[in-house]
Parts: C-alpha cells; structure tokens; sequence
C-alpha cells in the first residue's frame, strides 16, 4: 500500500552543501567575547 511518501537520502534531503563556516565562526566569536569580557573586567577594576 503506497501512501505517497517518497524517501529520499541525506544530502538529497538537505538540498545543498555546507560551506564548514561554523569552524571559523564559532571559535572567532567565543574569542571577541572572552575578549569583551577582559576589557570589561579590566575597566571596572
């Protein structure tokens, strides 16, 4: 019995590629707020 659902594999599915920007995106931001912290911990010394 089709009920009309059609599967369809993992890259088909997400229809594109990652360009793997989280790898520089992530740890580059979590390093501006490490160093906004500082700056802030620093001036209100």
């Amino acid at each position: 019995m089709d009920d009309g659902e059609r599967h369809i594999d993992t890259t088909r599915a997400r229809a594109g590629q990652t360009n793997h920007m989280t790898r520089v995106i992530l740890p580059a931001s979590l390093g501006l707020v490490v160093v906004a912290f500082l700056l802030l911990l620093l001036i209100w010394r």
